[in-house]
């Protein structure tokens, strides 16, 4: 038995722009397309160590185009813009779930921070 949550539904909501994720846990998440592709788990993105990781920018219109399971304990998740390198374990995409407040705002902050306006439209 995992010691984590397991989803039991995902959903791509195109129109929304967000990834629907239900855990058997109770937990359910919609998270936005740009902050996945933000805060993907790859290395292109987090780097390979600590403190290396980098500010992604430019991706608020960015779209999922596919999602491909990965045994029993991931998705990649495949955007349009290229990037499809990263490995959504289900506790990577529960703990995005439950630190999305926090993370957001980190990353706002990492924006403004870096002169960086976003441009939603």
């Amino acid at each position: 038995m995992p010691d984590h949550p397991m989803p039991v539904d995902i959903r791509l909501r195109r129109r929304s722009r967000l990834l629907a994720v239900s855990f058997d846990d109770g937990a359910s998440f919609e998270l936005p397309f740009e902050y996945l592709r933000v805060h993907s788990p790859s290395a292109e993105v987090q780097g390979h160590g600590p403190g290396q990781g980098v500010l992604v920018t430019g991706k608020e219109q960015v779209d999922i185009t596919g999602i491909e399971p990965i045994g029993h304990y991931a998705v990649r998740l495949i955007f349009d813009d290229g990037h499809s390198s990263g490995l959504y374990s289900w506790r990577i995409l529960h703990e995005l779930g439950r630190e999305y407040p926090r993370k957001w705002q980190t990353y706002l902050a990492r924006l403004a921070a870096a002169g960086i306006e976003r441009h939603e439209t």
